[in-house]
């Protein structure tokens, strides 16, 4: 099960795809649709048998990062996971719990009608391939897959939303899927800050570590009464697109208590990544990464008033007034 970070401000439900929206928008089932977590029929199934077809042909937009046209679905589907890699990528190979970034299409075989993509809005999802957590055919077909490819599946309902369908995205639950995706990139648990290491002069600041192999950063806490202001300063400057108040990040971080130095939260402990939306977290975070570089890491103290104050999650381990302390790595948004 995933453990819910302490830094959530709200309540957030399972991590499904985003960002699949046409320019005409709220009215559309394409804009409407986003991959949820697998049906129960589709999560109790058994593995799929992994086949070659047969999958519609790619007409246009055929290099990858462009948005693909697929042609409707010939005869019937196969009752197999169809998965075809079109063009093969030389980079990272995508791992079962990997968290996935992708650029993505899905269309109903028999219609070829689009249902979600993610090119339109110019914003590839970032999704875990996890159990319970998104499509099986996308859990057992991208699997092993190496970044830079684009892999083109056949997902039957059994491995995609069951006998249940999607009536919001106008998906029927004898409908086989047809996908194509672009991967970008792969994130684990080993994954971190890759960037320039900044230096930290100011000596009245916690100093934080700057390993990049995938390891909690160290993190010392001066021996002075913290900051009455949020600080938020690079570690490591990444050379990715800034982070936007309403973005999704991926995030590795640690936090500990300034008075203390005690850690309270750590998905190098948890051994989990995390991705929230920065609408969704305390203000202090929202705050302190919005404009910062993705690959970056990020220290960022947090004063009370901007953190928890007096009211701290119950079971937490932070006191009551407590200033906070978090390294954060930023991988990737969306």
């Amino acid at each position: 099960m995933r453990r819910r970070s302490l830094l959530i401000a709200v309540p957030a439900g399972l991590v499904t795809l985003a960002g699949c929206g046409d320019d005409d928008g709220a009215d559309s089932a394409e804009g409407n649709a986003s991959a949820s977590p697998s049906t129960p029929e589709a999560s109790a199934a058994p593995s799929p048998k992994i086949v070659e077809g047969p999958l519609p042909a790619i007409t246009a937009g055929t290099k990858f990062g462009e948005k693909p046209t697929v042609a409707k679905g010939s005869g019937e589907p196969s009752k197999d996971l169809a998965v075809k890699t079109v063009i093969a990528g030389g980079g990272k190979v995508v791992a079962e719990n990997d968290y996935l970034q992708a650029h993505y299409l899905g269309q109903i075989w028999n219609t070829g009608k689009v249902f979600a993509n993610s090119y339109d809005a110019k914003t590839a999802a970032l999704v875990p391939l996890a159990k319970g957590q998104i499509y099986e055919g996308w859990r057992y077909g991208l699997t092993g897959k190496k970044v830079g490819s684009r892999v083109q599946l056949a997902v039957p309902p059994t491995w995609g939303y069951g006998k249940e369908g999607n009536e919001q995205a106008g998906v029927k639950g004898t409908d086989t899927l047809v996908f194509v995706l672009d991967i970008q990139d792969t994130f684990n648990t080993k994954s971190s800050a890759k960037g320039s290491e900044v230096a930290q002069d100011n000596i009245d600041l916690p100093k934080a570590g700057a390993n990049t192999d995938g390891k909690a950063p160290s993190l010392e806490i001066p021996k002075t009464d913290p900051p009455k202001k949020l600080v938020a300063n690079y570690v490591i400057e990444g050379d990715g697109d800034e982070v936007g108040a309403d973005n999704t990040v991926l995030v590795q971080y640690k936090g500990v208590q300034w008075d203390t130095g005690k850690e309270f939260d750590s998905t190098y402990a948890n051994k989990q990544l995390v991705s929230f939306s920065l609408q969704q977290v305390v203000k202090g975070w929202s705050q302190g990464l919005t404009g910062k570089k993705v690959g970056s890491r990020v220290l960022i103290v947090i004063p009370p008033d901007l953190g928890y104050g007096d009211n701290p999650p119950q079971g937490s381990g932070i006191a009551k007034g407590a200033t906070l302390v978090f390294t954060v790595d930023i991988l990737a948004k969306m």
